[in-house]
């Protein structure tokens, strides 16, 4: 429970700092609530005894703070609400929702993306954000709940002790309801994984890019299929917590109703007997009357908060752990102005969270400074992996990397990256505008439009933004109301936006062209190389190139053959042309693939 009073003290400093109106607004309709039920009970019983005694002033007198207390408490069960959901919304929106995705982004490496414990919490707090706000505001009303039983077993227990028992009897129903929203907890969490497989598979069935292959292949059907199989594994089991947290539910107030006749009913023999004044009965009988709609309260927002804790535990699980991966291996040295010696890859060995085949295993290789190296293999083999551990995506298992003889886990992660330019396979397609869009790949120039230009014209790309309707100002994305793009020009966009630094260290193609055109493919890749030249004489930096055609790789310094995470073989491509090893049986059947695929001679069509 500390944990939770710390986030709510931290929500509730930050509500009051950046909604401060709100939140007293919020606050002071609570208050009043609260005190309303008991002040129009007082009032009545005075106003009902002064009538009795003949104190004519008196009654009037009591009788309108009853009638003001009573008007005040209708008008706050609709205030109160709204004024709780619109400060909610509000924390939630402006303030808590932007700090899970920065705490998130903050975590430097990529190994929590693909762990499932991670992404289960992850899926059940980004859609649940809403509740842990108002994990706050429910445990504020139910404190406040908490002091009207008490303010109203008070004021029974004035008429007859015996009524405080009512206390006890409204506790049960609170109790059994939170044995029940804990059972639903724990089933949630077994059950998550299964609900993010049908929310993705859900969001497949009705995707438009998805739905071409969908339709075609015929398999609608069978993706449906697993969506209903998904679904019952994940909602049966909740089904029936959610049954049987009902049912304990439903036997606490059985036992409260009894509780609450038994009530009325020792009332009623006192007041015939003679016991108390009319004003007692009055007082008595109001207070009854509101108990249940008091106790219905408490219940439920006693349950909101403890049911807000499937949300809650889980975002204290991400918190802590993204406060503790933050800072691991983060480093603090600056990266090298210029490289002398190049990087070294000593040893390194890699496995992907949950499984225990290595992704590397065991490499050992020097890319010296201004060197092209290409790094080449078949699907799986490694090579995309040897590029994550250098831009320090993953830290390595074992051995180590080495940046002019610095391990490359002390240099800064930031300050790496900022010296790092980067194009993957899976490259991002931001709906923004087009300049944005090449500009996020320096965030300092993104509005420097010469820059920008200049990226653009590297990659070829001057055309594509002619045949925009609105140039670089052309918004991208059909749900945002603007232009989508091809796959190939998405692309580009890609090698533009990597374009954008000028003096990175290290300059990775992740297999940079596989949307475009032979032609355009070749073209790029030319474009890069002279590019990686100049880069290479500047300031050492070292271009890795990853790709699946070997045409466009003959011309590196250096080529890395990877297969099943080992490396293999290595040297220029003639040296490995002369080995007759992988490469050169790889380069052959490539060769041969290409050349069976071409357009016949004008000779063989005469012939």
């Amino acid at each position: 429970m500390r944990r939770y009073w710390s986030l709510w003290r931290e929500l509730f400093t930050l509500s009051w700092r950046r909604q401060r109106r709100h939140t007293a607004a919020t606050l002071t309709a609570i208050a009043l609530s609260t005190l309303a039920v008991p002040v129009c009970a007082v009032a009545l019983r005075r106003a009902v005894d002064a009538i009795d005694g003949g104190h004519t002033s008196t009654a009037v007198m009591a009788a309108a703070v009853a009638a003001l207390a009573y008007a005040v408490s209708l008008v706050l069960q609709d205030t109160a609400g709204l004024l709780r959901a619109t400060t909610n919304d509000r924390l939630g929106r402006l303030e808590l929702h932007p700090r899970i995705h920065r705490d998130i982004s903050r975590v430097h490496g990529l190994e929590h993306l693909e762990r499932t414990d991670f992404l289960d919490r992850m899926t059940i707090v980004r859609l649940g954000t809403g509740h842990v706000t108002m994990s706050l505001w429910n445990m504020v009303l139910a404190v406040s709940n908490v002091l009207k039983l008490v303010l109203a077993v008070l004021l029974l227990g004035t008429v007859t002790p015996w009524l405080g028992l009512l206390l006890v009897f409204a506790a049960l129903p609170v109790w059994l309801d939170h044995v029940g929203q804990r059972r639903v907890r724990r089933v949630e969490v077994e059950t998550s994984e299964d609900h993010r497989l049908h929310r993705r598979l859900a969001e497949l069935a009705v995707s438009a890019s998805a739905g071409k292959e969908l339709r075609v292949s015929g398999t609608a059907e069978d993706v449906i299929r697993r969506q209903t199989t998904a679904w019952y594994a994940a909602m049966g089991p909740r089904a029936r917590a959610q049954f049987v947290a009902g049912a304990l539910k439903l036997v606490g107030w059985l036992v409260f109703i009894a509780a609450f006749v038994g009530a009325l009913a020792l009332i009623t023999h006192r007041t015939v007997h003679g016991h108390g004044t009319v004003g007692d009965v009055v007082l008595a009988v109001t207070v009854a009357m509101s108990l249940r709609q008091t106790v219905a309260s408490t219940v439920m927002s006693t349950t909101s908060t403890a049911s807000a804790r499937r949300v809650l535990d889980p975002y204290l699980w991400m918190r802590e752990y993204t406060e503790r991966e933050a800072t691991r291996d983060q480093g603090e040295q600056t990266p090298p102005a210029a490289l002398t010696d190049g990087i070294s890859v000593e040893n390194v060995s890699y496995a992907y969270p949950g499984t225990d085949r290595l992704a590397l295993d065991g490499v050992s290789v020097t890319l010296p400074a201004g060197a092209v190296v290409a790094v080449v293999g078949e699907y799986g083999s490694g090579k995309t992996t040897l590029v994550k551990l250098l831009q320090k995506f993953y830290q390595t298992d074992s051995g180590r990397i080495t940046v002019d003889g610095i391990d490359l886990s002390r240099l800064d992660t930031e300050r790496w990256r900022d010296r790092s330019s980067a194009v993957f396979q899976d490259f991002g397609r931001f709906r923004t505008t087009f300049a944005e869009t090449v500009g996020l790949g320096d965030l300092r120039h993104v509005n420097d439009r010469e820059r920008i230009q200049r990226a653009l014209g590297e990659v070829e790309a001057d055309d594509l933004v002619r045949r925009l309707p609105n140039g670089l100002d052309t918004q991208l994305g059909r749900e945002l109301g603007g232009l989508d793009l091809s796959e190939g020009q998405w692309q580009r966009t890609a090698l533009a936006r990597a374009a954008m630094r000028t003096d990175p260290l290290l300059f990775v193609l992740d297999e940079p062209t596989a949307s475009l055109d032979a032609p355009s493919e070749q073209n790029i890749f030319e474009q890069h190389m002279a590019r990686a030249r100049h880069l290479g004489q500047r300031t050492g930096a070292i271009t890795l190139i990853v790709s699946h055609r070997f045409s466009t790789v003959a011309g590196a310094d250096h080529i890395l053959v990877l297969d099943k995470g080992r490396l293999v073989e290595s040297g220029t491509h003639e040296d490995l042309l002369a080995l007759r090893g992988q490469y050169a049986d790889l380069y052959r059947l490539q060769a041969d693939a290409y050349a069976e695929s071409a357009p016949a001679t004008t000779e063989e069509e005469d012939a």
